[in-house]
């Protein structure tokens, strides 16, 4: 499985951006997966993560109510939108094909053993 994801930028503080994911394979629906992110100098994080259908959902304590992932099976691609940006979400953000799904953020901290990674693509929030 291959993953692209696109959708980066600069932006302002209080700014806006949506990030793809788009994910090659047949099975994408089957896909459990997340959003990381890795900051200059800092260890990647957990951001978000979805379930196979789109149903459930798990955010970082950070980003809670300004960050929205979502799902298109039909486009084989997964969604984070970024509301209400801060300079401290400046960061390469990566999606991940993951084995589960959890709504506890716990089973995410510090994992590095996803299925596939995406590239990343950058995002930097200005002040």
């Amino acid at each position: 499985v291959q993953l692209q994801a696109s959708g980066g930028g600069l932006v302002q503080a209080g700014g806006s951006l949506r990030l793809s994911c788009t994910a090659s394979g047949r099975t994408f629906s089957d896909y459990y997966m997340n959003w990381f992110r890795q900051a200059p100098g800092k260890e990647r994080e957990f951001v978000a993560a979805i379930n196979w259908s789109g149903q459930f959902t798990t955010y970082a304590d950070s980003v809670k109510g300004r960050f929205t992932i979502s799902r298109d099976n039909a486009k084989n691609t997964v969604y984070l939108q970024m509301n209400s940006l801060k300079p401290d979400d400046t960061a390469v953000y990566y999606c991940a094909r993951d084995t589960s799904f959890s709504s506890d953020t716990s089973h995410y901290t510090g994992r590095r053993d996803m299925i596939s990674w995406g590239k990343g693509t950058q995002v930097t929030v200005s002040s």
